[in-house]
């Protein structure tokens, strides 16, 4: 048998273990086999290159499905998304501040607003202040939209001029996009300067929610948010199991099924 199918079979073995735990462990992995951990290390590097996995310290976690660009998300998870997204709209109370991230699950969100709350949304996603300005469905919304670069895969406003707007606010609710969420890897996603951006949001904010539709629960990105546990609610699909969300619950997230 070829080295190069023993290390295909290798690498399969890896993601057959990542899809049943959730992750793997490169030092337990490389003793269960009997090969080196420069090996397994190999292995992760490249299926990470492919896209299959995140490599994190000591392992890897699984990649997020959710790394595509709008058009490529818009075909993830629809169904979950509206759900998720009429679930949420309920935890806006009239006269509140509200941030809104970029993404197709927060756009769900903000169609599914109802036409008579009277609050205030800020936004750096141009798409999400035209669904709630130009459709005339939501007269009673102020929308505030933050400037700065146009980031086209994500069709947000990064950088600094973005983030010296972030300062000055002060919101009652944020409404995070993530591509992954993890108790121990964390919120992340997979743009360097989108993360600076929710960053600076979440910290603006009072209460943080992020809705996770179920490729994000358990997976990781490269560039980290913030710890997981910084998130006050989690809302998720009605079938996600228990052992999913336990981890995140023992970090004190409210989790609520949509």
């Amino acid at each position: 048998m070829s080295t190069t199918l023993l290390t295909r079979q290798r690498q399969q073995l890896i993601l057959q273990r990542l899809a049943r735990d959730g992750q793997v462990v490169a030092k337990a992995l490389s003793e269960e086999l009997q090969i080196s951990e420069d090996t397994i290390r190999r292995d992760l590097r490249e299926l990470a290159r492919e896209g299959r996995l995140q490599r994190v310290h000591g392992g890897a976690l699984p990649a997020s499905a959710a790394i595509g660009d709008m058009a490529v998300r818009r075909q993830v998870a629809p169904d979950a998304k509206q759900a998720l997204a009429r679930r949420a709209a309920a935890l806006i109370q009239p006269g509140q501040v509200v941030l809104l991230d970029g993404g197709t699950t927060t756009t769900a969100l903000a169609r599914a607003l109802p036409p008579e709350l009277r609050a205030t949304v800020v936004t750096h996603s141009p798409t999400i202040a035209v669904e709630l300005g130009e459709r005339g469905d939501h007269p009673h919304i102020e929308v505030i939209l933050l400037g700065g670069r146009l980031f086209r895969h994500s069709m947000v406003t990064v950088g600094a001029t973005t983030i010296e707007a972030v300062r000055h606010l002060r919101a009652d609710l944020y409404f995070m996009g993530v591509t992954g969420i993890h108790a121990e890897a964390g919120l992340s996603t997979g743009d360097f300067e989108e993360a600076a951006i929710k960053r600076a949001l979440h910290e603006r904010a009072a209460e943080t929610v992020v809705m996770a539709s179920p490729e994000k629960l358990g997976a990781a990105s490269a560039y980290v948010i913030a710890p997981a546990g910084e998130v006050a609610t989690l809302v998720v699909a009605a079938d996600t199991s228990e052992a999913t969300v336990a981890p995140l619950q023992a970090l004190g997230i409210d989790v609520l099924r949509a």
